[in-house]
């Protein structure tokens, strides 16, 4: 599946689901291929692809074409869940399951972002500090910058313990984002990191949200649902 939204902006995208799961430790090197198989789909041929070793950090890594990791297909950050580039032929690429992954491009200055945000990421406010680095190291302008935030798993199938809802005890808006259902507590990483892209300056006419669910759409990856052995969705993406 696509982003038409982030198609229309300039933004080749893609993200891939059960057709294979882009988990390194899991896969092994069969991961290669299945990276080689996303670019013939999308029909690209990147000068690099960036990718992370992503640990639930706010560490957010700039890609220069050069710099990173060599890996088993192009170049990645460790302890890393963000990437941001002003190179149009690098790939950015994230791997996810019921975490967040977040699209952000300027595109008056044609800055791409990509960040994966869990609740632990949310909690570190990942959503804003990759707005605070496009902002600082490329002179963007929030009101310039679109965001899409990509499938992720819904309110009711994401029942979170009480120290989850007390992680969260400092955001003004906790309430707006999770609910009781009897006498568990449920998140909507829809609405915290649509909270967090609104704080940090983005307009609400730039952002799309999916409305897919990775729990409830079968075509994608869940680690609540499929459980231990749960594999990885990709989402891939690069400034035309």
């Amino acid at each position: 599946m696509k982003s038409e939204f982030l198609e229309k902006n300039g933004i080749i995208n893609l993200i891939n689901g059960m057709e294979y799961s882009l988990s390194y430790a899991k896969e092994g090197e069969k991961v290669k291929d299945y990276v080689k198989d996303i670019l013939k789909r999308l029909d690209i041929n990147p000068h690099e692809i960036y990718s992370c070793i992503q640990t639930h950090t706010d560490k957010i890594a700039y890609c220069n074409g050069e710099n990173g990791d060599t890996f088993i297909y192009g170049r990645n950050f460790k302890d890393t869940d963000g990437l941001v580039t002003d190179k149009k032929n690098l790939a950015l690429l994230l791997k996810f399951a019921d975490c967040t992954p977040i699209v952000l491009y300027d595109k008056k200055r044609e800055v791409l972002s990509i960040i994966h945000s869990g609740w632990r990421g949310a909690k570190k406010k990942i959503p804003e500090k990759a707005l605070e680095k496009m902002e600082k190291e490329f002179k963007s302008d929030p009101k310039d910058i679109i965001a899409y935030i990509g499938p992720s798993i819904d309110i009711e199938n994401y029942e979170v313990g009480e120290e989850v809802y007390e992680e969260f005890k400092d955001f003004k808006n906790r309430d707006k984002f999770f609910i009781k259902i009897g006498d568990s507590w449920h998140l909507s990483m829809v609405e915290v990191n649509k909270e967090l892209l609104l704080d940090g300056g983005i307009e609400e006419k730039n952002i799309e949200i999916s409305e897919e669910s990775t729990y409830n759409n079968l075509k994608l990856h869940s680690a609540r649902r499929e459980g231990k052995t749960y594999g990885l969705n990709a989402m891939l993406v690069m400034i035309k």
